[in-house]
């Protein structure tokens, strides 16, 4: 079973916004960088967006810069994703992953089984 637990995730249509939400199942976050990695369909898993463990440092893909906000509250144990202006190429499985306080392009440890993320008209 995984570790991690994403929610969020439905239908939008293009230009609109959904949140997700990665929490962790039986222990704490605090310690811990969250990173949001996508699949879309006919591709390869992509690193979206990452917060560090204190939340002082976050990294975004250039494809959702200016559109994606991640951010963390600690105290409700869970990891946030803010999506605007969702483009049809956003379309993805959505997957938070954590590894210990640093951001990184690998080495992530747990992970959750994702959230469909599907933009369209």
């Amino acid at each position: 079973q995984s570790l991690l637990v994403e929610s969020g995730g439905g239908l939008v249509q293009p230009g609109g916004s959904l949140r997700l939400s990665c929490t962790a199942s039986g222990f704490r976050l605090d310690n811990y960088a969250i990173g949001w990695f996508r699949r879309a369909p006919g591709k390869e898993r992509e690193g979206v967006s990452c917060i560090n463990s204190s939340g002082g440092n976050t990294n975004y893909a250039d494809s959702v810069k200016g559109r994606f906000t991640v951010s963390r509250d600690n105290a409700k144990n869970t990891v946030y994703l803010q999506m605007n202006s969702l483009k049809p190429e956003d379309t993805a499985i959505y997957y938070c992953a954590a590894r210990n306080y640093y951001c990184s392009s690998y080495a992530y440890d747990y992970w959750g089984q994702g959230t469909q993320v599907t933009v369209s008209s």
